[in-house]
């Protein structure tokens, strides 16, 4: 089953490159609007010898890396704290509310404003991205937790702590992992939007200056580099979802 899956995905991407090579030229459409997959190509290698290439592909992927991680920890660890005390989830919910809805790349042009044109603007705005799905998810899946169990723990002695990870934690851990793939791909987002807005280094800083140069090559190229980036990230959050989550039964198709 998965050789002709696989051998079906190849013919598509085989079929799209050689559509984006021959349509542009047939339809007249000038280069520096939609280059042909040759020319991405061919700026592609003049990037790596004259633009720092491989330099700004690895300082946006480990921003994202950082941001990812940052705003994944700071995410779950609230959401359970939260969804352990109803009282404080109360009285904050307003406030995660305003920030959820609040959109997070405006915050950008104020993070500049306050630090410069450094790394932490980007890093800030992938870690404020990554945040609030998690949160939400983990703290949605803390309210599901079946009572019975806990209220049965509760008769057996068992500890807060106790409930925490030998209940609630194991039990809310696909909500924490399904939101942990949402942040993979959010995290590329947040780190281009400080790059395109205030960054010197970076991919999105590329996007930014190939589009000053009217250089649509460059400005494809970069947008495929972080869309690789985005789904390594999201490969290496399913794979440990699979390892960690390997109990729970797929669904036949």
């Amino acid at each position: 089953m998965k050789a002709p899956i696989a051998l079906m995905t190849a013919l598509v991407a085989i079929v799209f490159l050689a559509l984006w090579e021959i349509l542009p030229p047939v339809f007249g459409i000038p280069q520096y609007i939609i280059p042909t997959a040759s020319l991405c190509l061919e700026e592609m290698f003049r990037m790596l010898r004259l633009d720092n290439l491989v330099g700004h592909s690895l300082s946006t992927f480990w921003m994202t890396l950082v941001g990812f991680s940052i705003g994944s920890a700071m995410g779950a660890a609230i959401g359970y704290l939260l969804g352990l005390s109803e009282f404080w989830e109360r009285v904050l919910s307003p406030y995660i509310l305003a920030l959820q809805i609040a959109p997070k790349v405006a915050f950008a042009p104020l993070f500049i404003m306050w630090f410069g044109f450094t790394f932490w603007p980007k890093l800030l705005v992938t870690i404020l991205i990554v945040f609030f799905p998690i949160l939400v998810n983990v703290l949605q899946a803390m309210k599901t937790v079946d009572r019975d169990i806990i209220n049965l723990a509760r008769a057996y002695n068992l500890t807060r702590m106790q409930i925490f990870w030998k209940i609630e934690f194991p039990s809310t851990l696909p909500a924490l992992m399904a939101g942990l793939r949402i942040g993979s791909t959010l995290a590329v987002i947040g780190v281009t939007v400080g790059e395109l807005v205030g960054g010197n280094t970076g991919l999105g800083f590329l996007i930014s200056y190939g589009e000053g140069q009217a250089n649509a090559a460059m400005v494809f190229n970069a947008i495929l580099l972080l869309t690789l980036i985005g789904i390594l990230l999201y490969s290496v959050v399913t794979y440990v979802e699979a390892k960690l989550l390997h109990y729970i039964p797929k669904a036949e198709h």
